[in-house]
C-alpha cells in the first residue's frame, strides 16, 4: 500500500462498453448497419482506431462532416437502438464480479465512466447483473467535455471523494485510457478491442485480458489496500 493512503481515499472506476463486459463486436454491426444505409462501411481496424471509445458526436462529426448536429444526433439514437435490439445476451468479463464482491465487502466504492448513453448504460449493467451498487455512474454526454478529455474521470473522483493515487480505473479504448491517465489515475487496458501496446502507448500501466490477471489484481491491491 502506498504511504499512508487508505480505504477511505480509495475507489474502482470502470469505463463500461469493453471492460465490465464485451460489447465492441455488437457496436461494429450496428454502426456497419447504419452506414450501409449511406453506401458506406468500416472495417474493423478503422473501427479500434476511430470509432471505439469515442462519444457518438465526435463520431458523427467525423463520419459525416457535412450533416447538421440534429442529423448527427437521429443518426446515432438510431444506431443505438440498433444496437441494443441486439445486446440481449451479454455476460460480465470474466473476473469481474469477485473483484466487485471484494470491493464491496471491504468498503471501496466504485463508479461506472462511460461515454456511452443513458438507455445502453441501463441496459448493460442490468443485463449482467450490475444495475445496483454504483457510488456513481457518470455519463460523458451529461457533462461539457467527453472522453479523451480527462473531465468525466476528474468528476468520479470528486463525487466519490477519492485520490487519484490512491484508485485504479480500467479502459478497453485508446479514448478512455487517455481520459483515465490525463485525471493522474493509474489505468489498466483492457485487451479486448486494443492490444497491450496500443494501450500503454495512451497510458496505460499495462495490458490485461480480464479481471483474473494477476497483474491487474496486485495492482489493485497496491493502489486500494483491497484484500483479494
Amino acid at each position: 500500500m502506498i504511504g499512508d493512503l487508505n480505504l477511505a481515499q480509495s475507489c474502482l472506476l470502470f469505463d463500461l462498453d469493453g471492460t465490465l463486459v464485451h460489447t465492441d463486436h455488437v457496436h461494429f454491426i450496428a454502426f456497419n448497419a447504419m452506414l450501409a444505409t449511406f453506401g458506406r462501411a468500416v472495417d474493423q481496424a478503422t473501427y479500434n482506431r476511430e470509432i471505439a471509445g469515442f462519444a457518438n458526436a465526435d463520431i458523427m462529426a467525423r463520419l459525416f462532416p457535412d450533416l447538421s448536429i440534429d442529423e448527427h444526433r437521429r443518426l446515432a439514437d438510431s444506431k443505438e437502438a440498433r444496437f441494443r435490439d441486439m445486446a440481449d445476451t451479454l455476460t460480465p468479463q470474466p473476473g469481474l464480479m469477485a473483484l466487485i464482491a471484494a470491493a464491496d465487502a471491504q468498503g471501496i466504492p466504485r463508479a461506472v465512466v462511460t461515454n456511452a448513453p443513458r438507455d445502453n448504460a441501463a441496459l448493460m449493467l442490468d443485463a449482467i447483473g450490475l444495475a445496483e451498487g454504483w457510488a456513481a455512474i457518470v455519463l460523458a454526454e451529461e457533462l461539457p467535455r467527453a472522453k479523451p478529455d480527462p473531465l468525466p474521470y476528474s468528476h468520479a473522483l470528486e463525487k466519490l471523494g477519492a485520490r487519484a493515487d490512491a484508485s485504479v480505473a480500467f479502459e478497453d479504448s485508446r479514448s478512455g485510457v487517455r481520459a483515465a491517465a490525463l485525471a493522474g489515475l493509474p489505468v489498466v487496458g483492457m485487451t479486448t478491442t486494443q492490444d497491450a501496446t496500443t494501450l500503454i502507448s495512451e497510458g496505460a500501466v499495462f495490458g490485461a485480458d480480464d479481471f483474473t490477471d494477476p497483474a491487474l489484481l496486485a495492482l489493485v491491491r497496491a493502489r486500494t489496500g483491497l484484500a483479494i
